[in-house]
């Protein structure tokens, strides 16, 4: 069993998964920082100054200034700024990826080499014109010698 354990981790799929979800990791802390760091505070400018990520409807009925302050008295909150802002996060990896496999998919594409044709396996009688076997020595059609 520990062979066969040893045998799977060790195929090229599995490394190359776990080297992807590790990098897929990391990507998406770069992705949730640009979202929340870099594109989130302008679109927040442009708004009036709304901060997306304290956006939320409290649940409680207990008046709280900011969503810190609800969490903090665990108050039952729906927390759409934040939802938002996964979203975006989400539709930037989604871009980021369909650009990536398009852009793969483009180099494989170029540096594919054809397959080669395939032999013909028939061919034509001169007389009757007849599809027959390459090997044919004589026409299954008209009895012509093909020699």
């Amino acid at each position: 069993m520990l062979k066969h354990f040893k045998e799977f981790i060790m195929r090229g799929n599995v490394v190359d998964m776990a080297v992807g979800v590790i990098i897929g990791g990391a990507f998406g802390k770069i992705v949730a920082s640009l979202v929340s760091d870099v594109i989130m505070p302008p679109i927040g400018k442009l708004t009036g100054g709304v901060d997306f990520s304290s956006l939320f409807i409290n649940l409680s009925g207990t008046a709280y200034g900011s969503l810190a302050e609800a969490q903090k008295a665990g108050a039952a909150t729906i927390n759409y700024g934040l939802f938002l802002n996964t979203v975006i996060n989400f539709l930037i990896v989604a871009g980021a990826i369909f650009i990536m496999i398009t852009q793969i998919k483009k180099l494989e594409a170029k540096f594919e080499k054809p397959a080669p044709a395939a032999a013909p396996s028939t061919k034509e009688c001169p007389l009757c014109l007849s599809v027959i076997p390459l090997k044919a020595v004589k026409c299954a059609h008209c009895a012509s010698d093909l020699k």
